[in-house]
């Protein structure tokens, strides 16, 4: 598995494999591209956590809401994602805060 943190209000567009561009009709399926219930807080912004299938080599991200002039960034490229040994480093040298939708799974 890969990893890679994205702000809150951004979202996954297009998907990269060894191939070229993910094609669902080749694959037969949507790549594999699952938000985890871990995020970090830097300078109150909320960067998700995200878990890609080992065959994704590049992910695009761009905002949710549409991009106005006065804004620069429209997309972003990600080409590094990370190992999980990498985001554990990250994890412990951050503010981190776990989103926990059921706690029941963590205290039995």
């Amino acid at each position: 598995m890969k990893y890679f943190f994205l702000s809150e209000g951004w979202t996954v567009a297009r998907v990269w494999a060894s191939d070229g561009l993910w094609q669902i009709t080749a694959w037969r399926r949507q790549p594999d591209i699952q938000r985890m219930n871990i995020c970090l807080v830097e300078e109150n912004e909320l960067l998700w956590l995200y878990r890609v299938e080992e065959a994704i080599l590049t992910v695009e991200v761009k905002p949710t809401t549409p991009v106005t002039t006065s804004q620069t960034i429209g997309q972003v490229v990600l080409k590094r994602l990370m190992s999980a040994e990498q985001v554990i480093e990250r994890l412990g040298s951050a503010q981190t805060k776990c989103h926990l939708q059921n706690i029941q799974l963590v205290v039995q």
